[in-house]
């Protein structure tokens, strides 16, 4: 057993090996003294029991991460997990620079990091976001053999106030934005609204990810882009058919379904400016894209479709994120014993 004591302005390690009583000088503060006791009987325990001992440098795990982001992520994705992990070191720099192994990680550290990022005025959302990544990334270090456990076991999210009902459009806001639309916007705006296609998918859809024979759309990976989620299948109705008929007539010499109206790729953020000046000449309020996606899932649902279906048609990896939808099934709820006539 290793035992810390105090003698002066200074701290030291007493323990045994095979007998033998080593002290061992740990410096003047006492939380390097704690990290250094903890380090010290993680090595003794695995020495007893003739363990390997699994331990990695930080700066290996934070570079063996950012490898395997660039692997397995799209590009926005791993911009969005290098901002995190650039926030998560600015931390640990500030509050912990003398942290090297991963060993000497323990969950107070990660409440400090909560602390650290409310100071400068993240939100809730934000912070719990980040601890995503950054359980991810101390998971794989266990996978890796960098580490015996996960040291965010056991770190709770902070509390979310209740998720707010989306903004979706109505019926007679859908056609208004349709009608009076620039002519490249408007398949743009219709095929959103007909299959609740996220920004990205759309902006990187391709004529071989249509099926027209089994009136399918196929969200799949790119060399260059990857969707959010999983790869799925969204059927086509027949109306959205007829149109993206007509638009491979029309705009057959580009690989994309959809251009602008320079007849190359979308390009980003340029559909965002549009339905905003769009949606504020027509006085349709606050929207943006992502309101006709909600609005897809919004009138399937008043329309009586379940809500599964709906995980499936949006490519949500949690049903808790359809769930966002579920006030409107209450009508439909409340009236479904009025079909019973026993």
């Amino acid at each position: 057993m290793a035992t810390l004591r105090e003698k002066g302005n200074a701290y030291f390690i007493d323990y045994r090996i095979n007998g033998k009583r080593v002290r061992k000088a740990v410096g003047k503060s006492k939380k390097i003294a704690e990290l250094a006791l903890k380090d010290l009987e993680v090595k003794l325990a695995k020495g007893a029991l003739g363990f390997v001992k699994k331990d990695s440098s930080l700066q290996k795990l934070f570079d063996e991460f950012e490898s395997y982001c660039k692997t397995n992520l799209a590009p926005s994705t791993r911009k969005r997990y290098r901002a995190i992990t650039d926030n998560f070191q600015r931390f640990l720099e500030a509050e912990f620079p003398y942290l090297e192994k991963v060993s000497h990680f323990a969950p107070k550290i990660f409440e400090d990091f909560k602390r650290f990022r409310k100071d400068e005025g993240a939100h809730n959302r934000t912070i719990n976001s980040e601890l995503v990544v950054i359980r991810m990334m101390f998971r794989l270090a266990v996978q890796w053999h960098y580490a015996e456990k996960n040291p965010t076991d056991g770190v709770s999210k902070l509390k979310l106030p209740k998720k707010v009902a989306p903004r979706f459009l109505s019926e007679a806001e859908c056609q208004k934005l349709l009608i009076n639309c620039e002519k490249w916007l408007y398949p743009v705006f219709y095929t959103f609204l007909n299959t609740g296609l996220r920004k990205s998918e759309l902006e990187n859809l391709e004529w071989s990810d249509i099926d027209f024979d089994r009136k399918k759309l196929k969200i799949i990976v790119k060399d260059n882009w990857a969707p959010k989620t999983n790869e799925r299948e969204i059927p086509i109705n027949d109306s959205l058919c007829k149109l993206l008929t007509k638009q491979k007539k029309q705009n057959s010499l580009s690989k994309y379904v959809f251009t602008g109206e320079d007849d190359n790729k979308i390009f980003k953020n340029r559909l965002l400016r549009r339905i905003k000046t769009l949606a504020k000449r027509l006085k349709l309020g606050d929207i943006n894209v992502h309101t006709l996606r909600h609005t897809f899932a919004s009138h399937l649902v008043m329309k009586g479709v379940d809500l599964t279906t709906i995980k499936q048609l949006m490519g949500h990896s949690d049903i808790e994120t359809t769930m966002i939808y579920s006030h409107l099934t209450e009508d439909h709820v409340n009236n479904a014993v009025d079909k019973l006539s026993f």
